[in-house]
């Protein structure tokens, strides 16, 4: 499918009612949980649309080119209003929170499952078990709190298990920072990637900066605080991971193009057929932001849209799906590498005892590790009912992060 070649209508037929920009929500207890991640990435893919456009028309100074950005925006602003209401009233703080790290889970690991760029996927399989980390606390919080199982949320298709361990993550800024790919050397795919990802981050970094005052216990509160400052490190690193000599308008065709991809996957994966229809209608409303983001390269930039996505064709689509073996051997062989100041990773058994890993830790986390949120609440699970809360096919396949009784916080971070 080439997104290019797709017919649309006038750019200006795309803008909608107010009435049509509050849809009927999905049902929460009856929707699949993967048509629930697709509404939470396609919101963070059209907030980072909008923002990426602002900024560019604070940089721009051809007023053909701001008008067009306007026009866009607008679309897409009313885009992502529409989207973001599809989650029901009644859905919990806790509720979605489970769905956003059930996306961080399994978009990582099906992008990196097909990405053949080592710098991406190294940098995808990183961050994978640090979500996957999150998606853990995160469920414990719900048991402790609320009495919730979060396995009736994630539908059996994600395991919930410790992964590198919150506490762990704590990195020095600049460990976090990869080196960048070169676009006119990179393929579309690895290109998408680096979009698609960045953008679901950001959202999730922004949804826990801001929810974290609204939330109604102390630890909760706490918890949200601490895993916001991981989710900014992920953004740090996958943003590093794009190209920063393209030209803006350069990066607007992919963004176009990332949306594209994106709509058209989701209307081909969709098992709700009346959102599948929202897929369908956006997707053609992406195509036409696309064509006129594509001219006005061709006009001011002197390039075609070959020059940033190749022949256009999609390359293989997104499908959400369990990567539970994925994940296991990404844990196996991973879960106790850290990243370092050269763009790269390292076991942290290999880590000097002077590196500043260690001396920010030491900055950061309070003397006493059980006041740790993260740790915090696998903890008063445990007393609270003699285990933590997992929902596992079988034993975890670090035998230090098997006990259900103690939460480790060595793994990953300290030598032994």
């Amino acid at each position: 499918m080439n997104p290019i070649k797709n017919d649309t209508k006038d750019i200006d037929a795309y803008f909608m009612s107010l009435k049509k920009m509050y849809p009927k929500p999905y049902n929460k207890k009856t929707a699949d949980p993967y048509t629930k991640t697709w509404v939470i990435l396609m919101n963070g893919t059209e907030y980072e649309s909008v923002w990426f456009m602002h900024q560019f028309a604070r940089h721009c100074n051809i007023p053909e080119v701001c008008d067009a950005l306007a026009i866009v925006r607008k679309q897409e602003q009313q885009q992502q209003k529409l989207i973001s209401c599809l989650k029901p009233i009644n859905e919990s703080i806790l509720e979605t929170t489970i769905g956003y790290e059930q996306l961080a889970v399994d978009l990582t690991a099906c992008l990196a499952i097909n990405e053949t760029d080592k710098n991406s996927r190294n940098a995808l399989n990183f961050a994978l078990l640090e979500d996957f980390d999150h998606l853990y606390r995160f469920a414990n919080l719900l048991k402790l709190e609320k009495g919730g199982d979060a396995k009736t949320l994630v539908g059996g298709y994600t395991e919930i298990m410790p992964g590198r361990p919150t506490i762990a993550e704590h990195r020095y800024p600049t460990q976090d920072l990869k080196t960048a790919m070169v676009a006119k050397k990179s393929k579309a795919y690895t290109k998408l990637v680096a979009n698609i990802i960045t953008a679901a981050e950001q959202q999730t970094m922004n949804y826990y900066m801001n929810i974290a005052q609204w939330y109604k216990s102390s630890l909760g509160r706490k918890l949200y605080a601490e895993i916001a400052m991981i989710e900014e490190q992920h953004v740090s690193q996958y943003e590093s991971l794009k190209d920063p000599n393209l030209t803006w308008l350069e990066m607007w065709v992919m963004h176009e193009y990332t949306e594209c991809y994106l709509y058209y996957s989701a209307l081909t994966y969709e098992k709700d057929k009346r959102i599948r229809s929202i897929w369908q209608e956006f997707y053609e409303q992406e195509c036409a932001h696309l064509k006129l983001a594509v001219k006005m390269l061709e006009k001011y930039d002197k390039k075609t849209y070959k020059d940033v996505c190749e022949d256009g064709e999609f390359p293989e689509l997104l499908d959400f799906e369990p990567n539970k073996q994925y994940i296991r051997e990404v844990l196996a062989t991973t879960v106790t590498e850290t990243a370092t100041t050269k763009r790269g990773y390292i076991d942290i058994s290999e880590l000097k005892d002077k590196d500043i890993y260690f001396k920010y830790q030491d900055q950061i986390l309070d003397k006493n590790e059980k006041d740790e949120p993260a740790h915090a609440v696998i903890d008063r699970t445990i007393s609270k009912f003699g285990e933590d809360y997992r929902y596992q096919d079988k034993a975890h396949p670090i035998k230090e992060l098997n006990n259900r009784k103690k939460d480790n916080i060595i793994v990953g971070r300290k030598k032994y």
